[in-house]
């Protein structure tokens, strides 16, 4: 009865056909598009450094960090103990350890500090990487790295902060910035009665002195979504006689007292966790206005473009996360007989998600070296149009790529220790911050409407690709046609914004990707667009030869 007893306590099962982590393994090595991407827009000199960021990112312990960071919540303290208002939030250490690394490695500050042949392509690549880990923490890195043009608008500003800003090191203490070496940037637009209409914005703005360019003011009203809120100063939007105007508010005043702009509460968000977002009042808050009065979102709109490329490549970044999870789980899990990645139905999704993903990369990739090209008037135009067109694209794809890779896992990808749903609920966050979809259609027409020549550029680069597949060539044609109708054309704007992002991406990939990636993209978002769910490659497309060219080959 004993033995029986015994047997019946053993061990039940072993563990067989479930995948090892993807862990441990070099993200830039591992991803041929990229590097292809970095040595055709970029320099080949940067390929040392990015290898050892894509080990950096690769790692168990990196990636625990964004685990880390996510499960454990910012917390947030209006008051010290003794009763002085303090607004502090506080991180736990992983955040910060990300954080370090991101402003030490000049991801807020590489392009500016050593402007160049490449610098922005080079460091659209290592934000690519980092956001792989961890989407959350990259808004302040991205907010202050995008801050730098619009403060240059105010040389005395600028020589004040521009040091701070520039510094490759971290300091998060809740301290005045005078104190510091190194500060981080925010942005504070959005209020309760506009949203996205920041002519809306009721907070008004009271010179302390003389009114004007660079003087001092007193801020008093509200703001509805101020993101990390830690940050040592804010670029913020206040109505003055002359109209909306823009302001540096730093978190401190000069003589080392707190600023009075007080956080209400933080924003219980579904996804962007580890990041802090808030609610704030502004009362009597000091600041001081940032280039001409009146002319605030003309001001500001520099670095809300930079932000808005910044939405896109993040959200590239977390396509190739997914469908890495994705391969990595079907190549080495098997049903029914077979491996996963062999079977034909499952090779279908993998290399429509592994098309999707390179063709996000390479836009974003693209427009990086138009960024580092501002003074050829074809780049200019190209990178005005060219960036909401992509920030409305690639962000609004993410989110269903994001749930086809979790379903390509299965059960265990919808399990909190899985990155896949983090990777989910971040997955909206890029589409619908800086800007939502129709802002991003709008702001479209917008600049072809001001500047048509922006269209024009835009479907020069596309044509560079003519030739080159019958496809295309049909579609081009017709959506340049249809740009020639202006009739109800705000109502028709997120079809014809649909098919620009479609065919600059076609062309980029006719031109510089494998043949069988730009051949399945052209047979799916070309000939068939429509809507149709991930894993409609028709026939005579070549998915293994996709899949491989994509998949981390790690165990």
């Amino acid at each position: 009865m004993s033995n029986r007893s015994e047997r019946y306590l053993a061990s039940t099962h072993d563990v067989l056909n479930q995948p090892a982590p993807l862990e441990n393994y070099n993200l830039y090595e591992q991803d041929t598009a990229l590097r292809e991407a970095v040595e055709r827009e970029g320099t080949s000199g940067v390929h040392d450094a990015l290898h050892e960021y894509g080990q950096w990112a690769g790692q168990a312990e990196t990636i625990d960090l964004g685990h880390q960071a996510n499960a454990n919540k910012p917390a947030f303290r209006t008051h010290d103990r003794y009763g002085h208002r303090i607004d502090e939030v506080s991180f736990h250490p992983a955040y910060h350890e990300l954080m370090r690394v991101a402003l030490e490695s000049g991801l807020h500050s590489s392009p500016w500090r050593q402007p160049g042949p490449g610098a922005q392509v080079a460091r659209a690549a290592r934000f690519y990487l980092h956001s792989q880990v961890e989407a959350a923490h990259c808004c302040p890195v991205t907010m202050t790295f995008a801050a730098i043009p619009s403060i240059q608008h105010q040389p005395e500003l600028a020589r004040l902060w521009m040091p701070k800003i520039l510094a490759n090191s971290y300091d998060p203490r809740n301290i005045p910035d005078s104190d510091k070496t190194s500060v981080t940037i925010g942005m504070a637009m959005t209020e309760k009665q506009g949203g996205s209409d920041v002519r809306a914005n009721t907070t008004r703005a009271y010179p302390v002195g003389q009114p004007g360019p660079g003087q001092a003011y007193e801020l008093v009203g509200h703001k509805w979504f101020v993101s990390a809120p830690m940050c040592d100063a804010f670029l913020v939007l206040a109505q003055t006689n002359a109209g909306l105007s823009c302001f540096l508010m730093p978190r401190w005043r000069p003589d080392g007292s707190k600023n009075p702009w007080q956080i209400q509460q933080l924003k219980n968000k579904m996804g962007n966790v580890a990041n802090a977002s808030s609610e704030a009042e502004l009362r009597g808050a000091l600041a001081w206005m940032v280039g001409e009065e009146g002319r605030g979102v003309r001001t500001i709109i520099e670095m809300v473009a930079m932000t808005r490329f910044d939405c896109m490549t993040g959200s590239a970044a977390g396509m190739r996360q997914a469908f890495a999870q994705a391969s990595h789980h079907c190549r080495h899990r098997s049903a029914f007989g077979a491996r996963l990645s062999d079977q034909p139905l499952m090779q279908n999704v993998l290399a429509d998600l592994a098309i999707e993903s390179e063709a996000a990369m390479t836009y974003a990739l693209r427009i990086a070296r138009a960024l580092d090209n501002q003074n050829n008037e074809h780049e200019r135009l190209l990178a005005r149009l060219a960036t909401p067109v992509g920030k409305y694209w690639i962000c609004k794809r993410t989110p269903n790529h994001a749930y086809e890779a979790m379903e390509c896992i299965g059960g265990s990808g919808v399990m909190e220790d899985c990155i896949m749903p983090r990777l989910f609920r971040e997955s909206p966050v890029n589409a619908i911050w800086e800007g939502s979809g129709n802002v991003q259609c709008l702001d479209t027409l917008r600049a072809i409407e001001k500047q048509p020549e922006t269209l024009d550029a835009f479907f020069k680069e596309a044509a560079k690709a003519k030739g080159s597949d019958r496809r295309f060539d049909q579609f081009l044609a017709q959506l340049k046609r249809d740009f020639t109708d202006l009739s109800d054309i705000q109502y028709r704007a997120r079809n014809l914004v649909d098919r620009l992002a479609l065919v600059m991406q076609a062309s980029l990939l006719l031109r510089h990707s494998d043949p069988n990636v730009a051949d399945a993209f052209c047979a799916t978002r070309l000939q068939n667009h429509g809507g149709l769910n991930y894993g409609n490659l028709p026939t005579g497309t070549n998915p293994a030869a996709i899949i491989k060219r994509a998949t981390p080959v790690v165990g």
